[in-house]
């Protein structure tokens, strides 16, 4: 499925950090690409999105409640906040380029494809 360019816009290394974490996202299993609404790029498994991907930033459930959720806003409060209409759920927007090292981006996607998927019903598990 096609991305739009204006999403993934960017020159260099920037398109590059980005591509690169699309694809890690879609390698996980039942993973696929979709675009919900103009301009909104995700990541999802069966039909539940586990990741939000933008230019510059990502939003992922970090934690089933909101509480264990901010850890992430203690540890990072420039570069991690409540997702806006879905934050108490305890989904956070994690900055790239900052002070969250892509190691814990990576991380950050992984723990919430796991949430996701434990979510869902065992006959739309991969």
């Amino acid at each position: 499925m096609p991305v739009r360019a204006s999403i993934l816009a960017g020159r260099g290394r920037e398109f590059a950090v980005v591509d690169e974490l699309r694809s890690y996202a879609l390698a996980k299993p039942g993973a696929w690409l979709d675009e919900p609404w103009d301009g909104d790029v995700v990541a999802k498994v069966h039909d539940k999105i586990f990741v939000f991907l933008g230019a510059d930033s990502i939003g992922v459930k970090c934690a089933y409640t909101r509480d264990e959720a901010d850890e992430w806003l203690l540890r990072y409060p420039q570069d991690a906040s409540v997702m806006a209409y879905i934050g108490r759920s305890g989904w956070n927007t994690l900055r790239r380029g900052g002070a969250v090292p892509e190691a814990e981006i990576r991380e950050a996607v992984d723990i919430s494809y796991d949430l996701v998927v434990a979510k869902l019903a065992k006959k739309h598990r991969p």
